[in-house]
């Protein structure tokens, strides 16, 4: 299980040194940052100079950037050259969605594709084998700190049995409300990736806490055995 701290629960204030103790051993895999722009979302984060800030510090950690903005495609080659790694855009948000995808891979990024917990499974058929990320969303976007939806098992479940379908090797990853209660349940799922805001940096201990849904994650791998 790749876990990715949602950098928008850090302390803002102490950023540069919330992310150097990310870079410990077997800490964080990506960094996640949750780009807002008040109209797709009701609340607005961080921008490209903050995300060029937290490429600065990152070292080896990848950017796992989700764009939760209207008219991503607007935006890609910025992000991309402000150091993201991945990128992942709504299909809510994208009419022309696997024009954007295509535009993310020529950015030299990885490429993502994310649904809102009301959108079904289904609207990834046509784009499933193309991306290399598929993000269910366990809570409402844009803010952290939410109760996590329980139907997000099946979901995740759906979601895992159309990229087998298709052959494809994307991760499946989840974001919202994510922590030790349910990480397992998870991996039984199918989610091979985890996004953890609050969970993670609400206690004072990012890497204590990074290391216990790690533990927490491997329930799901012995189950599996």
């Amino acid at each position: 299980m790749l876990l990715a701290p949602s950098l928008l629960a850090a302390d803002f204030g102490a950023l540069t040194t919330e992310i150097q103790r990310l870079q410990a051993p077997n800490a964080a895999d990506w960094l996640h940052c949750d780009v807002m722009d008040g109209r797709f979302v009701p609340n607005i984060s961080f921008g490209l100079p903050v995300i060029e800030a937290i490429r600065r510090a990152a070292g080896d950690l990848p950017l796992d950037v989700h764009l939760m903005i209207e008219e991503p495609g607007r935006y890609i080659d910025a992000f991309a050259r402000a150091g993201a790694h991945k990128i992942t855009v709504h299909v809510e948000a994208c009419p022309h969605l696997h024009r954007v995808i295509e535009q993310i891979k020529a950015a030299g990024c990885a490429s993502g594709v994310a649904l809102n917990p009301h959108t079904p499974v289904s609207q990834l058929s046509e784009i499933a084998a193309d991306v290399d990320l598929v993000l269910i969303m366990s809570v409402n976007p844009g803010f952290g700190g939410q109760k996590f939806i329980e139907h997000t098992y099946r979901k995740v479940a759906e979601a895992r049995a159309l990229l087998d379908r298709v052959g494809s090797r994307a991760h499946l990853q989840v974001d919202g409300g994510v922590g030790l209660g349910n990480i397992a349940a998870l991996g039984r799922a199918g989610a091979d990736c985890v996004v953890a805001g609050s969970s993670v940096f609400s206690g004072g201990d990012p890497l204590g806490a990074l290391a216990a849904l790690r533990v927490a994650a491997s329930a799901a791998v012995s189950d599996a055995q």
